[in-house]
């Protein structure tokens, strides 16, 4: 099957398989008497295994690593889909319960106590922090450190400036809303320069990261030295920021 027909048939846009094609996600092979790239039904399989990870917020990335390892089993891997499939959907049943009880509350025919209004919540893990705390470990300390090593000392005062100008600004924004404009504007700066500078982050690492600015006072200290506020502000900004990407890239993907 050729791109286009790939794309009408799932639903999702010939862009969007050409990014997967472009950064070797998957990448059919050239018919070689007319040029065109073809999908055979392994590819198709392939493709079906990416929305899957895709669907359970899987970054590019990461489902590229898991497809390239050489322990990779297709039947153990759809096997693992459904169970955290299955998870997501008993979440999602317990919310959909919750505000069905809500609306019965709030139209008088049950009674909630303030427990109840809140059972269906699950505050206990951040399903991003796992990942924001592998890429912001010791190996990544050890990279950026030996980045800095390498950098002359007006090099390392540039960079540092330019951090700081970044905090500076977003300190200046942090009574705006975070989801603004321009928080999304600066907020975007911060992404860039921490993927520019130390690595590829996902955007779920990226939320998960700013939830650990607030939950671990030692990012807390640092950055509220650039205003009272600031780390606060940049957990609900980077926030912001992660689900309006995840927003287009479902869009992008026709959901």
């Amino acid at each position: 099957m050729k791109v286009k027909e790939v794309a009408e048939l799932i639903g999702i846009s010939v862009r969007t398989l050409h990014h997967y094609d472009e950064i070797g996600l998957l990448s059919p092979k050239r018919k070689a008497e007319s040029g065109y790239r073809e999908y055979t039904d392994e590819d198709l399989e392939t493709l079906q295994q990416i929305l899957f990870f895709r669907e359970l917020g899987f970054p590019l990335k990461k489902i590229k690593d898991v497809l390239n390892s050489p322990s990779f089993d297709r039947q153990e891997a759809l096997l693992l889909q459904k169970k955290m499939l299955l998870e997501k959907r008993s979440r999602l049943d317990q919310m959909i319960l919750l505000i069905e009880r809500t609306i019965q509350h709030a139209e008088g025919e049950i009674q909630m106590t303030n427990k109840e209004k809140f059972e269906g919540f699950d505050f206990s893990q951040n399903p991003y922090e796992k990942e924001a705390r592998e890429r912001w470990g010791n190996k990544a300390v050890d990279r950026s450190n030996a980045k800095l090593a390498g950098m002359s000392g007006e090099e390392q005062e540039a960079m540092t400036e330019k951090m700081n100008a970044i905090y500076r600004k977003l300190a200046a924004l942090r009574k705006e809303a975070p989801s603004s404009d321009e928080a999304h504007s600066a907020i975007k700066e911060w992404y860039d320069f921490l993927n520019d500078n130390f690595g590829s982050y996902s955007f779920e690492a990226f939320k998960g990261l700013g939830q650990m600015y607030v939950s671990d006072e030692r990012f807390t200290k640092n950055i509220d030295q650039f205003g009272e506020g600031l780390a606060k502000f940049m957990c609900e900004a980077m926030a912001a920021f992660a689900d309006k990407k995840e927003i287009e890239r479902r869009s992008d993907l026709g959901d």
